[in-house]
């Protein structure tokens, strides 16, 4: 990670995440003058749902960051299975597009591996430097931001365009004025922890009446294990305590995992996670873009976030090196194609009010569109041509517009 900073950059992005440090390798590797500032340390962990959908594993192989993240010990998933009241059925994960299996790494794995890649194309990462403003000009575009670092230090940086990538409750949203375009009506509030110990045989995810729950592989050897529940029984349940809430919710799902659990070894607390309903925010303006759950956040029962800002990232970098207000624009146009029904069939999924069959539906029309977004990351890199390393004399990987 570079220690300098300087004064103007071709895009300042806030937030050093999965959509934030994807972005900011792209646009390294495109050839622009990236700074990213991240207010948590390097290798901080988050809330997260860990999985990862197969066209955010296209992306990652395609950048090379794939290898890296397998190789931090994130097991290989072949399989996915759906347990609908005591019906299962298992999905194969077959080999396509050079991807034999699915991931759902860490996220100090995750987060970390791609901010490391953009630093190494090129990007100014900065840990421990919070946002704190945007700048505008005489024509209230916006022209860059204002940022402390850890010692107190407050700079202002110019930059062509500002990326907020800064999660649900983005600070650069806020001082955008980003609107709210579309609103979920649901929300599903959670309970997770990591456990050793249940040896999976992949991904489980397990739907009961009112509820549902899952189990995860993921680093050393330990499996994300959630239950989910209505915010209203999670309100008035919440003050008995979370491992009884959790012990509750994951028998009435499943009983055959709540009893591998109760036998598992779990590594530290669990993690709860209140619920708030999905939204979609007008995610471009003058000098300004949002990318990640800045922009489109969803309930995470369908575990859908960490590809969707993997997409959103490529959209968004291929739009920032063309470089105009209209092609941002059109970034936005295409995210809401997916965004909207991704949206729609989450917050359906999150509401827990539904039969076995209907919820199996909802499942289906998931996987249809998930098709379509795999045929549509097919197409990515296009707009982004790489040049191999030492051909034009630059940046070893470096891309060319």
């Amino acid at each position: 990670m570079r220690r300098h900073l300087d004064t103007h950059y071709d895009a300042v992005i806030v937030g050093a995440r999965v959509a934030g440090a994807a972005t900011a390798l792209l646009l390294a590797r495109a050839g622009l003058r990236v700074l990213v500032v991240e207010r948590s340390a390097a290798r901080s962990d988050t809330t997260s749902t860990h999985a990862l959908m197969r066209a955010g594993v296209m992306q990652l192989r395609r950048w090379g960051v794939l290898e890296r993240i397998a190789a931090a010990g994130t097991p290989a998933i072949r399989k996915t299975t759906f347990h609908y009241g005591d019906e299962a059925i298992e999905v194969a994960i077959k080999d396509r597009d050079g991807v034999g299996a699915l991931y759902a790494p860490r996220r100090f794995v995750l987060d970390a591996e791609l901010a490391q890649a953009a630093a190494e194309s090129g990007a100014h990462v900065r840990f421990g430097t919070a946002f704190t403003g945007v700048l505008r000009d005489a024509q209230s575009r916006v022209c860059g931001v204002r940022v402390v670092d850890g010692l107190g230090v407050v700079r202002r940086v110019e930059a062509g365009l500002v990326i907020g990538a800064d999660g649900a409750r983005s600070s650069v949203a806020r001082a955008v004025g980003a609107a709210v375009q579309h609103e979920g009506q649901h929300a599903g509030a959670v309970l997770y922890g990591y456990w050793r110990g249940l040896d999976l045989d992949g991904t489980h995810w397990h739907y009961g009446h009112g509820v549902a729950a899952g189990a995860i592989p993921t680093n050393d050897g330990e499996a994300c294990v959630f239950a989910a529940l209505r915010p209203a029984r999670y309100e008035v349940r919440r003050g008995t305590g979370a491992d009884a809430l959790f012990g509750e919710v994951l028998a009435e799902t499943s009983p055959r995992l709540a009893q591998a659990v109760s036998r598992a070894t779990r590594t530290g607390n669990l993690h709860p996670f209140a619920g708030r309903p999905g939204f979609i925010r007008q995610s471009f303006g003058p000098g300004w873009a949002l990318v990640g759950d800045a922009g489109c956040f969803k309930d995470p029962i369908t575990a859908h976030g960490m590809t969707d800002a993997l997409r959103d990232a490529e959209l968004l970098a291929a739009a920032a090196v063309r470089g105009t207000d209209a092609d941002l624009a059109a970034y936005q146009a295409e995210r809401d194609t997916f965004a909207v029904q991704f949206l729609e069939l989450s917050d359906a999924v999150a509401s827990l009010d539904w039969d076995f069959d209907q919820v199996k539906v909802l499942h289906f029309r998931l996987s249809k569109l998930m098709n379509l977004e795999c045929d549509r990351v097919r197409t990515f890199g296009t707009d982004l041509r790489m040049v191999p390393a030492g051909a034009d004399g630059g940046t070893p990987g470096r891309m060319a517009s």
